[in-house]
């Protein structure tokens, strides 16, 4: 609960995000899903609307929700059913939406997330329900100077959508995002849906309201869906702009819940606000009955067991073992099982091989990630394979090679295609014994005879001064053993 102008005010905050399935075809025809074909290409009688044509459902969409569901502690009803959502957009060519009402394919789930508060404890935010429909089209408004011009593009249409309610159980705008990015993880983690919010395979609406506390009663604002978000980003800012407009309208009118009825806003980006769409409609406005062409599903056991098992780890699971298996921390296990399977299973392939999971992990997040950001590409494409970063890291962990010149070593494997002993061949990096590193520190230490002064003085960090001076005399020395050796000297005075 936070204090707003003195008065102690909650924030209520439900999702709904729709989800799009990574199916080859549309829920019931076979045109393409593809992102980025030319407007109206992949169309056809069924997902147009046309008189005759009637739908067939797509088997995979179905195994895709209930694997969506399972991810998310949802129970699976052994029967579920289509209805047809009265719903008319110039988007929409039907006039209606074949989506499901009042027997949903999931139900009664959660998902727990960190506390944004406290990242020692976690929250668990609720799920009503998710529901398999069929997307509507993609208006485009040209508003130039002298023209308003709306073009449709009708291939989004009869994509399958999974629709995820959650229960009003997000208090703050970081708890929101948190539930986002939870949700976004399984969905990629176990290839449901790409969830590339630009693309529009994930798309986030934010129910929101205060609850005040005036004199010991609960004073509920007029709850508000926001639309149009295109981040996560967008959707905190989105609330937050509306926990401040909601307290401020119902400081200035007095309204509540009871005085006005839920509306739709849409979220401006640039200008940071949200605006007026229109009244939400309920469902007795959308005029739900059960679609007449498709036939109820029933869902055995057997199969939505068989999903079950074809889970494996999920998130939360994985990023346990990764911290307890190879002794990183909370976030680096984070970090990592945020990135996918892909880059998961290079990680556990380095760390394997190279005995040594922190170190793994640091040159995975500073070097292999870096490159993959720079230039945009996936750890399939990365030019090191885990076998060949894993055998470089090996050597650094047992000594063989300074972490600054393996850096080196990695560089010339990219430049030059070569595996570790054909870079560290080109470099000319040789061993260097123990003997010729001490023989190295003595001739240092008396060319510098102040450092030996001032480390008799109390001045331990005087020798870093020569370490320098080491790597420029003989590229190959190993600082830390330098360093070791030095201080070894010193003492033995």
């Amino acid at each position: 609960m936070s204090q707003i102008d003195g008065y102690p005010a909650t924030t209520v905050i439900g999702l709904e995000v729709h989800v799009q399935l990574k199916t080859n075809t549309k829920l019931f025809c076979g045109c393409s899903t593809e992102f980025g074909a030319p407007p109206n290409t992949q169309v056809c009688p069924v997902c147009l609307g046309l008189p005759g044509a009637l739908p067939v459902m797509n088997e995979a969409a179905i195994d895709l929700s209930v694997k969506a569901g399972l991810a998310i502690d949802c129970s699976i009803p052994p029967m579920t059913k289509w209805d047809r959502k009265q719903y008319f957009y110039p988007d929409l060519p039907k006039g209606y939406q074949i989506s499901q009402f009042d027997l949903p394919i999931c139900a009664d789930g959660f998902i727990e997330i960190a506390d944004p508060s406290n990242p020692d404890q976690t929250c668990k935010i609720g799920v009503i329900r998710a529901h398999l429909e069929e997307d509507a089209g993609k208006s485009m408004h040209d508003e130039a100077a002298g023209r308003s011009d709306t073009k449709i593009d009708l291939n989004r249409c009869g994509t399958p959508l999974l629709e995820i309610v959650s229960q009003p159980d997000m208090r703050s705008s970081a708890e929101a995002k948190a539930y986002l990015q939870e949700l976004k993880l399984r969905m990629t983690h176990l290839g449901i849906s790409d969830c590339e919010m630009q693309e529009g395979s994930l798309r986030v609406d934010a129910n929101v309201n205060l609850h005040i506390d005036v004199d010991g009663k609960k004073v509920a604002t007029p709850i508000v869906e926001v639309k149009n978000m295109n981040s996560f980003r967008a959707v905190e800012r989105a609330i937050e702009y509306e926990v401040g407009r909601q307290y401020d309208l119902w400081e200035e009118t007095g309204k509540t819940i009871k005085d006005e009825s839920k509306t739709t806003r849409g979220w401006n980006d640039v200008d940071g606000k949200t605006f007026l769409q229109r009244e939400k409609e309920e469902s007795a406005d959308y005029r739900y009955f059960p679609d007449p062409d498709l036939l109820p599903i029933r869902l055995p056991r057997e199969r939505v067991e068989a999903i079950r098992a074809s889970l494996g780890e999920l998130p939360a699971a994985l990023r346990e073992r990764l911290q307890g298996q190879y002794g990183i921390k909370p976030y680096d296990a984070d970090v990592i099982v945020n990135q996918g399977p892909g880059l998961i299973t290079y990680f556990e392939s380095v760390a394997t091989i190279s005995g040594d999971g922190k170190r793994a992990s640091s040159w995975i997040q500073q070097d292999v990630m870096r490159a993959m950001n720079d230039q945009q590409i996936e750890i399939t494409d990365y030019p090191i394979t885990a076998e060949q970063l894993g055998d470089l890291l090996s050597r650094v962990s047992k000594g063989d090679l300074e972490q600054g010149r393996a850096r080196d070593v990695l560089a010339h494997m990219i430049e030059k295609s070569c595996d570790v002993d054909q870079a560290i061949a080109d470099l000319g990096i040789e061993s260097v014994d123990n003997s010729e590193i001490e023989n190295l520190c003595r001739e240092l230490l008396a060319a510098n005879p102040q450092v030996a002064e001032d480390y008799q003085a109390g001045k331990k960090q005087a020798v870093g001064s020569l370490i320098g001076q080491a790597k420029r005399k003989n590229p190959n020395a190993n600082p830390q053993v330098v360093r070791e050796t030095l201080l070894q000297i010193l003492e033995q005075g």
